[in-house]
């Protein structure tokens, strides 16, 4: 009987220490939001790719590095992604092929003709991660955060409440 003791209480702990990991990794995905909505950690942004993306590199689902780079070191046909803010306030992600670097406007335009200040570039793509998006995008909404990490919590934290109440009225096993 101690045995299982042991066993049970050993992966209790396992499971516990997974879970608190996670939820510690999604904590600092969420605390690391720029301000537009992306998480950002130093020069490299996670960005998902929607379904209105028109980029054949990218599937709806991928998960692309993004890295941030100097104006003075972009160059004409190099990819990169740009932040575009709608006149309701909605942050959208465009992709497109650099057309002209104007440094002293602190502008690029893409050769389709958009143009976005240096404060909307986010940068040029380093690494893709297939499907990895769509998991990220469900970990890092709020009804995510809900399920995946609060309510579990909650439930630790009833049945933790229960276990003193149970320890106190009937006080401890005896071994």
């Amino acid at each position: 009987m101690k045995f299982l003791n042991i066993v049970n209480g050993v992966i209790k702990f396992i499971l516990g220490f997974i879970f608190f990991a996670f939820a510690l990794a999604m904590s600092l995905l969420l605390l690391n939001f720029n301000d537009y909505g992306l998480t950002q950690f130093g020069d490299t942004t996670l960005v998902i790719v929607s379904g209105d993306v028109s980029a054949t590199n990218y599937n709806k689902g991928d998960l692309v590095l993004v890295e941030t780079r100097k104006l003075e070191n972009l160059k004409e046909g190099e990819e990169i992604f740009a932040y575009r803010v709608d006149e309701d306030g909605f942050v959208n992600v465009d992709i497109g092929k650099v057309g002209k670097v104007y440094v002293e406007d602190q502008a690029v335009s893409f050769e389709n003709g958009n143009a976005y200040a240096s404060k909307f570039i986010i940068g040029t793509p380093t690494k893709t991660y297939e499907k990895v998006g769509s998991i990220l995008s469900i970990i890092e909404s709020k009804w995510g955060f809900l399920f995946i990490v609060l309510v579990p919590c909650f439930l630790i934290f009833l049945y933790e409440v229960y276990a003193l109440i149970v320890e106190i009225k009937y006080g401890a096993e005896e071994e």
